[in-house]
């Protein structure tokens, strides 16, 4: 692996360009962030590309605009190990919440690998505030990987995982424009993260991001998810360069604001995602810096 840039404010977030395979047509960013804390050992997030590039194609995402396959597991590791091994050579990390997230570029549930790296990493890293994070938009066709999450949650990271489901709408016909995929409904979402979450585990998270012209209806969710299992997490479209182009780009704001008192007042412990805004001039959102790299080549 070859960092091709690095970008950032150290007390924010840093954002990582890489080069793999010695050949830039496998490129893929990775991120450190203190996501809001003041201190490092308070908490401290990684977030990992899994692919180069990006099947999935959302409309608000910079890292559709290709997609050259998976990374291997050491690929996935190596990001993890760049930043890592930069404050703590000995790997031993202590941090209350040490998070890693898979949700940079890519799917991480099309690519095999990523329930490896997890496997690996409860050995690789003395870490006992290790938090594994895995954002999906569930795609079909993969139910296998999603059992093996499962396993590898009840056997290594009992209580300290989240498994977090991009829904952004209750419409499907809208969900499909988000994001153009086959892909798990409502319905399958809810019967598998009431399997996930077991006592003492963290609640599966529904992610929503949210503008004015996103359908979400309350009612429905409540219909289908149980508050017993299941958390509300709710984030203005960031400002990247694909969500500018498609018009999705949204504030918090009073539309963000009723929609959080509808979600706790249905019972939903919810969670409000508003990035900083020095993040978003970093470009600290998917896919952001590469795309900017990418140009600034050109």
């Amino acid at each position: 692996m070859k960092i091709l840039c690095s970008k950032g404010d150290p007390k924010l977030a840093v954002v990582h360009v890489a080069e793999f395979r010695n050949d830039q047509k496998y490129m893929a960013e990775f991120v450190e962030s203190l996501s809001g804390s003041n201190a490092k050992d308070e908490k401290w997030v990684i977030i990992v590309s899994s692919q180069f590039g990006c099947p999935i194609g959302c409309k608000f995402c910079d890292a559709g605009d290709h997609f050259h396959g998976n990374l291997t597991k050491d690929e996935l590791l190596a990001q993890i190990d760049h930043i890592v091994d930069a404050h703590y050579l000995d790997r031993r990390v202590p941090v209350k919440k040490f998070k890693v997230q898979f949700a940079r570029m890519g799917e991480p549930m099309l690519n095999p690998a990523v329930l490896d790296a997890l496997e690996e990493m409860r050995k690789r890293y003395d870490a006992p505030g290790l938090m594994p994070c895995i954002s999906t938009v569930a795609p079909l066709g993969v139910e296998a990987q999603f059992e093996r999450i499962l396993e590898i949650k009840n056997k290594h990271y009992r209580g300290n995982f989240q498994m977090q489901f991009s829904i952004h709408s209750t419409d499907e016909n809208y969900r499909d424009k988000l994001m153009p995929a086959r892909k798990w409904t409502l319905e399958q979402i809810a019967e598998y993260g009431k399997r996930f979450h077991l006592p003492g585990d963290r609640k599966v998270t529904l992610n929503f991001a949210i503008s004015e012209q996103n359908p979400v209806d309350v009612e429905k969710i409540r219909a289908i998810f149980d508050p017993a299992h299941f958390a509300i997490k709710l984030t203005p479209v960031n400002p990247t360069f694909r969500a500018s182009e498609n018009r999705l780009v949204a504030e918090f704001g009073e539309y963000g604001m009723r929609l959080r008192e509808k979600f706790k007042k249905a019972g939903f412990e919810t969670i409000e995602s508003i990035g900083e805004l020095d993040e978003n001039k970093i470009g600290s959102n998917c896919g952001q810096v590469l795309a900017l790299w990418k140009k600034e080549k050109a």
